[in-house]
């Protein structure tokens, strides 16, 4: 089996950062198609948008679990055939005229994209060192928001000019071109196997789970994405039902959206003054703000222009939120890098997955006050997570070990 090594370190890693947007990819680019989706399954809005909370329960629930294999099996054969099914159920969904086969394939695809992107967030952790992996680490989550700015957009498009299938015919295309990379290119980046006893398993994930700030890090995650899988879901409805225009125009919304992650991203990167608390906390409190002048301002404007404002302020900290503390989580125990990979993952995606349909079930999101409520919950889990962990967020743990 080929390894990777000096000669093809350089590609596995090029290799490594187009896969890490595919998470975002598979949940962003259909949804634009959400209301020509509902009509063609002839179910509801809820019924549409539980295809997108299947993929991220299935996505999240198999992160927790998918570290410990890939640290004994190994990263590269999973990957290989986890692209392989993920590509096949794309074509399975377009043949299909069942809701329920849809949901099966979604809950397929979050267990195949787990495989993928908890391999690859770990291979740059087994191949970097010191400065390099810290660097590397830090351009996962700004990488992964190229997938928000660029897929609803393009997913805006392919759905006006082709309909809800196109965006299905490129996860499948996208599938199958990096299955052809991956399998001429990369290789296996783990050097020492894990043995895969259950009792040792269990207790790398106590330890790691046990681990304060480290909790509070998964926690924060998955309050912070919340937030852009609210607006997400929401977005289209709002975008065509109450406002009445075009899919493309739910595209743009989520294009201005998935830039303010990116440039929040950058920033976060960049910032190399104030201690991890102190970054965190003051962005915690500068969001809640805007998200209570947003609230406040929701019954005097029904603007969609003014709306957008507040959520790209709103995802823009987020997403400085959102890199901040994912890097930490991620070289926290690189000793156990696809243990730790899996568990901030998946149990962030597991926050997002109940935050968010907690939220949508709860809250009839029809505008800019009814979003600001259901961004106001989620800032007051961050806050809470923050100021409870706050003590060893300060600690000298808190550099990331």
């Amino acid at each position: 089996m080929r390894r990777i090594n000096e000669h093809n370190r350089r590609i596995s890693t090029i290799l490594s950062f187009i896969l890490i947007p595919l998470s975002g990819l598979a949940t962003d680019v259909y949804l634009p198609s959400f209301p020509d989706m509902a009509a063609a399954f002839n179910t509801t809005e809820a019924g549409i948008q539980q295809t997108m909370v299947l993929f991220l329960v299935s996505y999240g629930i198999s992160q927790l679990f998918v570290g410990s294999i890939i640290d004994s099996f190994g990263r590269y054969r999973l990957n290989l055939l986890a692209l392989f099914i993920f590509t096949a159920s794309n074509f399975v969904i377009i043949a299909t005229k069942d809701i329920h086969v849809v949901y099966m394939m979604r809950v397929i695809q979050g267990i195949c994209t787990a495989f993928i992107i908890v391999g690859k967030r770990a291979l740059l952790v087994d191949v970097y060192t010191g400065e390099q992996r810290k660097h590397y680490t830090s351009l996962l989550s700004i990488i992964w928001a190229t997938a928000p700015i660029v897929a609803p957009f393009l997913g805006g498009f392919l759905q006006n000019s082709f309909g809800w299938t196109a965006n299905f015919y490129l996860l499948g295309i996208y599938g199958l071109a990096m299955f052809l990379l991956e399998w001429s290119f990369s290789g296996e980046s783990l050097h020492t196997p894990q043995p895969f006893q259950l009792p040792a398993v269990l207790r790398v994930y106590r330890r790691l789970i046990s681990t304060p700030d480290f909790s509070a890090g998964v926690l924060v995650l998955g309050a912070s994405y919340s937030m852009v899988m609210v607006f997400s879901m929401a977005a289209p409805f709002i975008v065509e039902h109450t406002f009445h225009l075009s899919a493309i125009t739910t595209g743009y919304c989520a294009l201005f959206s998935g830039l303010s992650l990116f440039v929040g991203g950058i920033f976060g990167k960049s910032l190399k003054t104030g201690s991890l608390y102190s970054k965190l906390i003051t962005a915690g409190i500068l969001q809640a703000v805007v998200i209570a002048v947003m609230f406040t301002t929701g019954p005097f404007i029904n603007s969609l222009p003014v709306m957008m404002l507040f959520v790209v302020l709103i995802h823009g900290i987020g997403g400085f939120v959102y890199n901040v503390f994912l890097t930490y989580c991620l070289t926290r125990f690189p000793q156990n890098a696809g243990v730790a990979s899996g568990i901030t993952s998946g149990g962030s995606y597991l926050v997002t997955s109940a935050g968010s349909s907690g939220v949508l079930g709860i809250i009839t999101i029809s505008g800019q006050q009814s979003l600001a409520t259901g961004y106001f919950v989620f800032s007051l889990l961050i806050l809470g997570v923050l100021l409870a962990a706050g003590y060893r967020l300060k600690a000298p743990a808190g550099a990331g070990a």
